[in-house]
């Protein structure tokens, strides 16, 4: 089932429109802006990850090409957010939706909606894009996004710019190594929503992260259980922000949402670094990839204009 989350009047911007599409593990957004980067329409809807990675990219072209006609107006360039190491021939490291490493996704939208400026970035970098240009680190130097959604990655800011990288996989944390004798696990296995929806099941609580997380405000087994896989967590976390020592570390995804998450996050913080950065919580909730998508959209068009 689709969310509506905006509906505009059809035919109202005929100077040009920018679409976002941003692609996730267990939902898909699709935004439709007017040329100065306000969304004017948005939808979201299910991933159906076990499905494959075809049917998603079809479902998310359609919706697209709806909203599009709906609002009314020439598309004039268009930007995709997703998981992984994009490059022109597939995608690197992104393992949660199956077979999602071999699409195309700029070729795929422009054969579908017949756009051709199309940026397309990892979800993350995105999601800082985002909080650049419209949110909490235009004030913030250097910055650091740390996306807990599906999975587990980061985003770095520097000099008002996303660092992506020598091979575009800069803050890929989900793959550090987490626990145990050598190598360990990764940590996206022990700490990630896909991972703490496991937990919850093992605990005997039926509802995911957001039930794990709500027992775990008591003490007992289920607080305990949250806190040694938030701890892998944090050691992550800290050793990015010796490293980088950003001004600001912004919280972006699904179970970024839980005020524990964060309230135990900034206390590990707080208890070893020496000098601690300010932990917030990104005001665009789930639609911080969206508008990254929107913002790349736009950021092309002022480019190739």
């Amino acid at each position: 089932m689709s969310v509506q989350l905006a509906r505009p009047e059809s035919g109202a911007h005929t100077d040009g429109l920018l679409l976002g599409i941003d692609f996730g593990g267990t939902k898909m957004a699709v935004g439709v802006a007017d040329r100065q980067g306000r969304l004017v329409a948005r939808e979201r809807v299910p991933t159906y990850a076990e499905r494959s990675a075809p049917q998603a990219l079809e479902r998310a072209l359609h919706l697209a090409a709806r909203l599009v006609a709906e609002v009314g107006g020439p598309l004039m360039a268009a930007g995709v957010a997703s998981p992984g190491v994009i490059r022109p021939d597939g995608i690197e490291l992104a393992p949660n939706v199956p077979g999602w490493e071999g699409l195309r996704l700029a070729d795929a939208v422009r054969d579908a909606l017949g756009v051709t400026e199309v940026a397309v970035d990892n979800d993350l970098n995105a999601a800082a894009l985002a909080e650049l240009r419209l949110g909490a680190l235009r004030d913030a130097d250097p910055g650091l996004v740390l996306g807990l959604g599906t999975g587990v990655a980061a985003a770095i800011t520097v000099g008002g710019a996303v660092v992506s990288g020598h091979r575009g996989a800069a803050g890929e944390i989900g793959y550090a190594v987490s626990g145990g004798p050598w190598p360990g696990t990764m940590l996206e296995l022990d700490f990630s929503g896909r991972a703490l929806d496991g937990l919850a099941a093992e605990l005997g609580l039926s509802g995911g992260a957001a039930a794990l997380t709500g027992a775990a405000g008591r003490p007992g087994p289920e607080r305990r259980a949250l806190t040694a896989r938030l701890d892998e967590l944090a050691r992550h976390l800290v050793t990015s922000c010796l490293l980088l020592d950003p001004q600001r570390v912004v919280l972006v995804g699904g179970v970024a949402g839980s005020a524990l998450i964060r309230e135990l996050l900034v206390d590990r913080l707080a208890e070893v670094l020496p000098h601690r950065p300010e932990v917030v919580l990104s005001r665009f909730a789930d639609d911080a990839a969206l508008l990254g998508a929107v913002t790349l959209a736009r950021e092309a068009v002022a480019v190739t204009g």
